[in-house]
């Protein structure tokens, strides 16, 4: 076998991450042939919790699980990782707003982002959850310059799975039949679904709904199904994120299906006249554990309009956290 591959897990004795572990230790990011070795970290108060997590893990007998560090250090649960999960994150509650997360998020993501920078391999993969999962990323970035920036992106998949259920729901097909999905911009309220280019068992997904469907029902309920979530049940979504997280590693590294692509929200180019250096949710295309941002797309007017909407907002959100980023 293989030298196992070391994923940073943050926040990991919270519920997203009771969500995820389990399924990563069993394979399901690099692969029913790859060891794996977890770096888990928490806060101090909570390493009690996480060594119990860690009972759980060892009590599964995985075989491709090679070891796990539970760490309140974060140089040592970055240290040389070939992945990192940035999870942890104060939590948005009800009648919060991501705009509220900025500045205290932020400082966490400035934190990281340095350390990531002295201790981290310069290839690791990076994947930000905690909201504003877009900013923070960005901000991470930006303090860690040492790392691939190609390589820091944060997690649309969860929209993108959002969008897809919703499409199956209406046209009466499932998941598997749908194609093409794409999510634009923002992991927020701002963010564009969009089924322009969808297709439900080879047919174009646009024939099959009506416009105001797609464009007045569709998206305001992907884009606001956090919040919707988190009415239903008391706190925001876990298993759903998890999955999210390990449906976009997965797809990042063992690579997109034939015709088909993901939405992954990553460095921008200047792809489609979006500001480059932004966080943006583009569709991508991954092979051999790297992404390409699809091209040439047709974009109408009113989802151009969204867009640059979304992209208004990361701006502002730019500007807000300019204190926190080095320069």
């Amino acid at each position: 076998m293989s030298q196992p591959k070391r994923i940073a897990i943050t926040g990991a004795a919270g519920q997203i991450c009771y969500s995820m572990l389990f399924r990563i230790a069993a394979g399901d990011i690099y692969g029913p042939d790859q060891p794996v070795s977890l770096h888990l970290l928490e806060i101090t108060p909570a390493l009690g919790m996480l060594e119990a997590v860690k009972m759980e893990l060892d009590d599964c007998a995985f075989p491709l699980l090679n070891d796990v560090i539970v760490t309140d250090d974060p140089r040592v649960a970055l240290d040389k990782v070939d992945a990192a999960l940035f999870v942890g994150a104060k939590p948005r509650g009800p009648g919060m707003e991501r705009s509220d997360l900025i500045t205290d998020n932020g400082k966490i993501f400035s934190s990281l982002g340095a350390i990531l920078n002295e201790v981290g391999s310069p290839d690791c993969k990076v994947c930000v959850v905690g909201n504003p999962a877009n900013t923070n990323a960005y901000i991470l970035k930006a303090n860690a310059p040492n790392i691939n920036p190609r390589n820091i992106t944060a997690l649309t998949r969860l929209d993108h799975n959002r969008a897809i259920s919703q499409l199956a729901g209406k046209t009466g097909s499932t998941v598997a039949d749908i194609n093409r999905m794409v999510i634009w911009g923002n992991h927020s309220t701002t963010q564009v679904p969009d089924i322009s280019y969808a297709t439900v068992n080879g047919k174009a997904a646009s024939d099959m709904v009506d416009k105001a469907w797609a464009q007045e029902e569709f998206i305001p309920t992907v884009a606001k199904r956090g919040a919707a979530v988190i009415n239903a049940r008391g706190s925001s979504s876990a298993a759903s994120a998890a999955n999210g997280v390990i449906d976009h590693m997965a797809t990042w590294i063992q690579g997109t299906p034939a015709g088909d692509w993901t939405s992954m929200a990553v460095l921008s180019d200047g792809s489609y006249g979006i500001d480059e250096g932004l966080i943006y949710s583009f569709p991508v295309e991954c092979k051999d554990g790297e992404y390409t941002i699809v091209s040439d797309l047709d974009v109408s007017d009113f989802i151009r309009e969204k867009m640059l909407a979304s992209q208004q907002e990361l701006r502002e959100e730019r500007d807000t956290v300019a204190d926190l980023l080095p320069g």
